[in-house]
Order: C-alpha cells, then sequence, then structure tokens
C-alpha cells in the first residue's frame, strides 16, 4: 500500500464513517415521511451535515492519491451501511447479505494489496 500513509487511511476511513452516518440518519429522516415538508427535520440535517464532512474528507484524499486507490473506498461505506442498518435500525442481516459483505471486503482487500506492487 504504498503511498498510503497511516494518516490518508484514516482520513478514508472517516470519510466512509461519515458517509455511512449519512445515509443511516437520511434514512431515519425518511421514515414515515409522505409529504415534502416532512423530510426538512433534524436527522435528513444532521444526515446532510455527516455526508458533507465525508465528502470533504474524501476530496482532500483524492488530492493526494489516485482515484483508483481512494475509489474502492466507497465499497466500504456498503459495508458499513449494511452492518448500521442491521444494529442500529434493526433491519435484518441474511445470509447472503453477509456473503456478500464479505466478497465487497474481499475485492477492496485485493485492490488495496494491488496498489502496493
Amino acid at each position: 500500500m504504498r503511498g498510503l500513509s497511516p494518516f490518508l487511511l484514516l482520513l478514508l476511513g472517516l470519510a466512509a464513517l461519515f458517509a455511512t452516518a449519512g445515509q443511516l440518519l437520511f434514512k431515519l429522516g425518511a421514515q414515515n415521511a409522505s409529504h415534502l415538508k416532512d423530510f426538512f427535520n433534524v436527522h435528513i440535517a444532521l444526515g446532510l451535515t455527516s455526508y458533507g464532512l465525508g465528502t470533504v474528507l474524501w476530496i482532500i484524499t483524492l488530492s493526494r492519491l489516485p482515484l483508483k486507490v481512494v475509489y474502492p473506498f466507497v465499497a466500504l461505506t456498503m459495508v458499513m451501511v449494511y452492518l448500521g442498518a442491521a444494529l442500529l435500525l434493526g433491519e435484518r442481516i441474511t445470509p447472503r447479505g453477509v456473503a456478500g459483505t464479505l466478497v465487497v471486503l474481499a475485492g477492496l482487500a485485493l485492490i488495496l494489496v494491488d496498489t502496493g506492487s
């Protein structure tokens, strides 16, 4: 993983974490909303803030690393959203979901190892 310093790895992890929090907050804010005005709430506002912070960190890492190194961390966000939906929102984990999550993580690991060669 040449070029991927611990600091940049931390920024990517935080960007994924903020993006995940944003998605989970969006879900909370969108639950039971049926009119446009229902979507203007604290959860949506916090979700936008969190997602915005993640985006800023994402852009900082893009300024220092190749896109092919940074972009696979979107997969990490998908994994964290899946787990967060289960743990925080009570959504059901399925065997296929777990298998898919493991495949995504394996793919991320392969890409990260490839960036070091």
